[in-house]
């Protein structure tokens, strides 16, 4: 059985007046396997060249955020306890000026957790 799912890419942007970004990671929601989780990938050469002085203690640190909104950690404060669909909901938003998600995709898949893992390699390598 497929089903429905949405997801977006997450961007590091450095220098937000520049426009120029790396995907990291990806955030995908399916309501219909009550399935939310991230994937993401940090190469610190490559952000430095976008940015030679970008703290990417500080971009893993939002990565994990993310993480633990996606798993309902208590640590990430009150969208943390929302429901999954909430949670997406505040992930998709623009929040940071350093981690930012891209415009929302959707698709069809049986694996919600293999499709995620894809999206990643081939998103984010």
């Amino acid at each position: 059985m497929r089903l429905a799912y949405q997801y977006v890419v997450l961007r590091c942007v450095p220098r937000p007046d520049r426009e120029e970004f790396l995907n990291v990671g990806v955030v995908l929601h399916c309501q219909g396997a009550d399935f939310l989780d991230a994937s993401w990938s940090v190469d610190p050469g490559r952000l430095r060249v976008v940015q030679p002085d970008l703290d990417t203690d500080q971009v893993c640190e939002a990565l994990a955020f993310v993480d633990a909104v996606c798993r309902g950690d208590e640590r990430a404060g009150e969208a943390a306890r929302q429901s999954l669909g909430q949670r997406f909901g505040f992930l998709k938003a623009p929040r940071s000026t350093v981690l930012q998600p891209g415009p929302v995709h959707g698709g069809m898949t049986a694996d919600p957790a293999r499709q995620l893992e894809h999206l990643r390699e081939r998103l984010v390598g």
